[in-house]
Formats: structure tokens, C-alpha cells, sequence
């Protein structure tokens, strides 16, 4: 049953969000963005806090070992993004944030290669993360599924109307969108027979499950709702976020 639930919880993970993408029209697109941005944020934060973290300092582990995994995983995934093997942003050019002429051309990069890779390696590791979860408790299993459908939604968006600003037609920009979506069924699987016969690793890529949930909030997510805006805007940035942590802590502990 793990590892039915493991292609489930991936497969929705890496294709639900893209058919979102597909199925509504560009200018709504648009306008859900952002407050998807801040719904994603909340449960980011409520799942890797209020439930990856305490699952995994409640095993065996040394707590030294685990903070230096939380920190390892942080810089990790910062590197990722330096070396542009880690794409989760929702920038596109009419978002508001002033891009220059063809930015979307120059995300898509030649061919959709930038997307894809970008996109296939973030889903991969997202994949292998929900597996180790799946094999810690199905509970967990399941809460970090929620957290990465939450950011993958307003990511895959994103991308979706960069390929279409970049000039790519709506079947071509899904199907990119629908192949590297599968990449998270792949690492969920392959996370699954790899994690299994080593059960005592589990606490830490639970941490480090933690740290790509963490940096993706405070490092892309939270400065998208820094700008200035109105007070009405405020208090709707306000509220999804809310609405996003109260998802997380709604739902019962698996113990």
C-alpha cells in the first residue's frame, strides 16, 4: 500500500497542478497567482514546522546531527538554484514586477530546455522527499504530498505562461509542463526501493525534506509578498496565508 500511495500522492503532485495550468484562461491565471503564492507559503511553513520537524526529532537521531542536516539541506538547495538545477519561480512577464522585454523567452531558454531541467530536477527531488515521508508514517506521507501540490501549483502556473509568452502553443506548453511533472512519479519511485532498507536515514531526509519546504517560502515565496500594496491587498496576502497554516494544523498528527 506505500507505495500505491506514493504513485498516487505523486502523480497528483506532478499532474494536477499542471492541468490546472492548462485548464484556465491566461488573464485568470494571472490573478490566482498570487494568492496561490501566499496559500503555498502557509502550508510550506505549517507542514515543515508544525509536523516534518517533530516527526523527525522524535525518532533516535543526535539533535546536533539533525540541525547540521537542516542547515546542509538549506545550502544544498540554494545551490541547486545557483547552478539553475532548481526552478520554482512564478515570475512571468504582466505579473507586476516591471520584467524587461522577451524575460519570458530567456526563462524558457532554447527550446523549453531551461523549464524542463529546472522544473524535472525540483519535481525529481520532490518525488523522492514524499517517498521517504510515505515511509516515515502515511500520515506524514500525505502532509508533505499537500505541501508540495501547494507549491507546485502556483510553479507549474508560472511556467506554463512563460512557455506561452515565450511563443510556445498551449498543447506544446503542457505537454513540457506534463513531462516534467512526471519526473516526481519517477524519484517517487525510485525513493521508495532506494529510502526502504535504510530505515535509520529516514529522520534526516525528513530534515532535509524540512529545509526545501523552508527555503522555498522565506527564499522565493515571502519576498514575492514584500512589495508594497495596498491595505486590501495586505489583508488578502494575509489571509491566504493564513488559510494555508490553518490547513496544516486542521488536520489530525499521525500519532
Amino acid at each position: 500500500m506505500t507505495l500505491t500511495f506514493i504513485l498516487l500522492a505523486t502523480l497528483i503532485g506532478g499532474v494536477l497542478s499542471v492541468l490546472v495550468a492548462a485548464g484556465l484562461s491566461t488573464a485568470l491565471l494571472s490573478r490566482v497567482v498570487p494568492h496561490l503564492v501566499s496559500l503555498s507559503t502557509g502550508v510550506l511553513l505549517g507542514t515543515a514546522l508544525g509536523h516534518v520537524l517533530p516527526e523527525a526529532f522524535e525518532g533516535a537521531a543526535s539533535t546536533h546531527a539533525l540541525f547540521l542536516t537542516l542547515l546542509g539541506g538549506l545550502l544544498f538547495f540554494f545551490l541547486l538554484e545557483k547552478v539553475e538545477l532548481y526552478r520554482h519561480t512564478h515570475h512571468h512577464e504582466g505579473d507586476g514586477h516591471a520584467h524587461h522585454h522577451h524575460f519570458d523567452r530567456d526563462q524558457a531558454g532554447r527550446g523549453g530546455l531551461a523549464v524542463l531541467v529546472g522544473d524535472s530536477v525540483h519535481n525529481f527531488c520532490d518525488g523522492v522527499l514524499i517517498a521517504a515521508a510515505f515511509l516515515t508514517d502515511p500520515h506524514l506521507g500525505w502532509m508533505t504530498a499537500l505541501a508540495a501540490i501547494a507549491h507546485e501549483i502556483p510553479q507549474e502556473v508560472g511556467d506554463y505562461l512563460v512557455l506561452l509568452n515565450a511563443g510556445f502553443t498551449r498543447a506544446r506548453a503542457l505537454a513540457y509542463n506534463l513531462l516534467s511533472g512526471l519526473a516526481a512519479v519517477l524519484g517517487g519511485v525510485l525513493g521508495y526501493y532506494l529510502i526502504q532498507p535504510f530505515s535509520a536515514l529516514l529522520p534526516y531526509l525528513m530534515v532535509v525534506a524540512a529545509s526545501c519546504f523552508v527555503y522555498v517560502a522565506v527564499a522565493d515565496l515571502i519576498p514575492q509578498l514584500q512589495r508594497r500594496l495596498p491595505w486590501r491587498a495586505t489583508a488578502s496576502q494575509l489571509l491566504w496565508l493564513a488559510v494555508g497554516l490553518a490547513a496544516t494544523f486542521a488536520l489530525p498528527n499521525g500519532h
